[in-house]
């Protein structure tokens, strides 16, 4: 066993070489697939038990499935029930190697956020940027200012693509798909560079928070997992949110308004007083970095009855805990004022910070940081404000990293990703699928 191992380390110490000719097909590759990808709407729906919570997100997991046939990748299949689908790139060691590298795992999702429509996306490529505020041509009121977004300053010379303004553009998460789609393309073109067992998998409904639900993750194998979900150029995480929400109904009595007095208990009065007892410090256009916040996000009634939804976010227990109390003494003092309007406030888990369990696997996150270096990315350790598919994968057993997708601005019509970051997310998947096989026998 220990001759295998140095055997294994030894063969592998020279870094994978990406030519210009190799960029320029990655690039072509990866932004082609992103461009087709956009064009399927699949957004994802709130409060649908059944998963995936819209059809249409069948429509792009069948493209992929028939790409990855497509690509020899004879395993391939598709949850017809739950819209998962999965493949395994073989390993390109010999079988004594083979049984000595963890089988590893890249991930994206197929879903997009339904807060924009993302139906008819038109891309739009803004070929050589040569620099200053991007209009977007399909309605000249939404400019990416360089103001907003100084990572345009290191996009000079590169390829950009955008929405054309009425849309998103849905590079969350179809450019993490276009990326893991292009690198196995190329590993497989690239036999030369060695990698172990690479599991794949498209995950549906990462939006409403519900990709993990029914993810088969002892049929598909992987020990460990990155999904290809962050943000701009070098992200990397292993930590996330703690997440819950709240649900607050109000209940209160209606009538005819004609005969109401005495009788009408108006619970929009008591659902907009609760509102204005959210701390100002606490909301998410107020904190930033390692702040948590309480964020009322949808509200639905009328006189009878009225829902209020919040999230619930902090990176500590402590913190999370504290903010359940403040709702609750919220509830107090309403139901003080409006005594006659019965309030419920329910506090559902959504997921967990996950970097509890990866710091027990430091070799997930240290060989990502070290694949991004020798892409000659510098790797940017970003808490996220939010969640990925790997936050609860990570507590079902299967330790997951984030890696960037390049993306700026997701979840409106402002989104945009330079073709360079699409290139840059392709080298560092490579990467460390070949540093997995270079050092990770011990892992």
């Amino acid at each position: 066993m220990k001759v295998l191992i140095v055997l294994l380390s030894s063969l592998f110490l020279a870094e994978v070489s990406f030519g210009q000719v190799d960029d320029e097909w990655i690039k072509k590759a990866a932004v082609d697939r992103l461009v087709r990808y956009t064009k399927i709407d699949t957004h994802s729906k709130e409060d649908v038990e059944q998963v995936p919570s819209t059809p249409n997100q069948f429509d792009l997991a069948r493209v992929l499935l028939k790409e990855l046939q497509g690509l020899g990748l004879s395993d391939a299949r598709l949850d017809a029930e739950h819209c998962y689908v999965y493949a395994t790139l073989p390993s390109n060691l010999t079988e004594e190697q083979t049984a000595l590298v963890p089988v590893i795992g890249f991930m994206a999702h197929v879903d997009a956020s339904s807060s924009v429509s993302d139906a008819n996306v038109n891309p739009i490529i803004h070929r050589d940027y040569r620099g200053g505020d991007i209009v977007l041509p399909n309605d000249t009121t939404r400019v990416i200012t360089v103001e907003r977004n100084p990572n345009l300053l290191k996009s000079i010379g590169d390829d950009i693509i955008t929405t054309d303004g009425t849309t998103l553009l849905a590079a969350d998460d179809k450019a993490g798909i276009a990326e893991i789609m292009t690198a196995v393309e190329f590993m497989l073109k690239q036999p030369e560079i060695k990698h172990g067992t690479i599991k794949i998998a498209f995950t549906p409904d990462e939006e409403v928070g519900n990709g993990p639900k029914y993810f088969d993750i002892k049929g598909w194998g992987a020990k460990y997992a990155y999904t290809v979900d962050g943000g701009q150029l070098g992200e990397l995480s292993d930590e996330t949110f703690n997440a819950q929400a709240a649900v607050v109904t109000f209940n209160g009595k209606n009538t005819h308004p004609g005969y109401a007095k005495g009788i009408m208990v108006n619970s929009l009065y008591a659902a907009s007083y609760f509102i204005s007892l959210f701390p100002e410090d606490m909301r998410p256009e107020t904190t930033d970095e390692r702040e948590g916040y309480l964020h009322p996000y949808d509200l639905t009634g009328n006189e009878e009855r009225t829902r209020l939804k919040v999230l619930i976010r902090d990176f500590d227990m402590t913190g999370m805990e504290e903010k359940g109390e403040i709702l609750r003494e919220m509830k107090e003092k309403t139901e003080k004022k409006f005594p006659k309007v019965r309030i419920d406030l329910r506090i559902i888990d959504t997921y967990r910070n996950m970097n509890s369990i990866l710091e027990k696997y430091p070799d997930v996150v240290k060989f990502a940081e070290e694949a991004m270096e020798r892409a000659r990315v510098k790797p940017i350790r970003f808490p996220v404000r939010g969640g990925t598919d790997g936050s609860q994968l990570t507590y079902m057993g299967l330790p997951t990293a984030n890696i960037f997708a390049g993306e700026e601005n997701p979840h409106g019509k402002l989104e945009w990703i330079p073709a360079r970051s699409m290139v840059k997310s392709v080298h560092t998947i490579v990467n460390i699928s070949n540093i997995w096989a270079e050092k990770g026998t011990g892992s």
